[in-house]
Formats: structure tokens, sequence, C-alpha cells
């Protein structure tokens, strides 16, 4: 039981500096920029040894990937989008429209925190080819989530008809992307409230029978 304990004990010691030092990468980043930010500055701020972040996440590349990672799951857990309880739960409603007033709110909430971010990873982008290789498969990854849930939406009762999964799947695609988020919430000041309501409706609107 000692044992079992104390590996419980080194685990959780773990993951409290992985966080402490995701968190202060994050506020580093965000604050100085990405490329401005070197892991000195960042060990310091979390308290740890420099050689601590080598360790953990093998360079300031993949420290960025995993605060990327992290930021969008909103978690440290590996758990792909797919299998977190909130689509699961989304994909188990039983009419198209339930469907999708819960996918949209659980969007809205990984949106959310992305945008704290985004245009520090479009700088350090930028700065750096080699870390746009961090993610070789680009927006391919958001099709196919995307698609998942519009191949479950037209199987729904009260889906369109005349909208194919294909179709349903490029509007949602579309209205769902990060860009269009940034352009209501931050550059015109819509809160995330009016955004959601927003896409739910004209989602609606075009994935729902009348």
């Amino acid at each position: 039981m000692a044992e079992v304990k104390s590996i419980k004990t080194r685990t959780q010691r773990a993951a409290e500096t992985r966080g402490r030092i995701l968190d202060a990468a994050r506020e580093l980043f965000i604050t100085n920029g990405y490329g401005a930010t070197n892991l000195q500055e960042v060990a310091d701020r979390a308290t740890v040894a420099i050689q601590t972040i080598y360790f953990v996440f093998g360079n300031k590349r993949k420290l960025l990937k995993e605060l990327v990672d992290v930021t969008i799951a909103g978690d440290d857990e590996s758990i792909t989008t797919m299998d977190r309880p909130w689509f699961r739960e989304a994909l188990a409603s039983e009419t198209a429209e339930a469907l999708l007033r819960a996918y949209v709110r659980g969007v809205g909430e990984v949106l959310h925190r992305v945008a704290a971010i985004t245009d520090m990873v479009a700088t350090a982008v930028a700065s750096d080819a080699e870390i746009a290789q961090l993610w070789p498969d680009g927006e391919r990854p958001r099709l196919q989530v995307q698609t998942i849930v519009a191949e479950a939406i037209v199987t729904k009762p009260g889906a369109r008809a005349d909208v194919t999964a294909e179709a349903a799947a490029d509007i949602l695609f579309a209205l769902l992307s990060p860009a269009l988020y940034l352009l209501f919430v931050r550059e015109r000041g819509w809160s995330t409230e009016r955004w959601q309501q927003w896409t739910f409706d004209t989602l609606r609107a075009q994935l729902c029978a009348p």
C-alpha cells in the first residue's frame, strides 16, 4: 500500500509540475510573444529547473504544441475530441436540433479558450517555419470532426431531408471556424453567448426542417 501511495504521489506531483510549466508558458507566450520568451524564463515563472522542461516536453516547439493541445481540450487528459463526454453526449441527442444546440455550446467553449492564444500561435508560425510542421494535417482533423457530427445530424428526427452529410459538414466547418468566431467576438465585440445563439439559429435554419 505504501508503494502504491508513493506512486500516486509522484504522479500527482508530475502532473502539478506539468501544469505549472504550461501555465507559465501560456502567460509568457501571450504577454511577451513566443519568439521573445526563452525557456529559462518559463522555468523561473514555473519555479522549476530548465532541465525539467526539457525532460517533460523536449523543447520549446513541443511545449508550444502541448500548450495548444491542452488549450483546445480544456485539460491535460490525452482524450480526443470525439471521445470527450460533451461530444458524445451531443451525438447522442434525440433530435437534430438538440444535437446542434449541445454541439454549438461545446464548440463555443473550445473557441473561447483558443481565442486567447490565436494571435500568439499565428505569430509563432510566421516566425518559425518548423512550428507549422507540428500540425502537418492542418485543418483536416477539424473537418473530420465536423463530418462525424454532420453524419449524425442527418440521421436524427428533424433534420432537413434535402441536405446531405457532406453539405452539412461544409456548413459546420465554415460557421464553427475559429476565424468566424474571432470576427464576431473580438472584432465586432459580440459576447460568446450572442455568438452561440446566432450560430445555433443559423445552423438550425440550414440543417433542420422548418
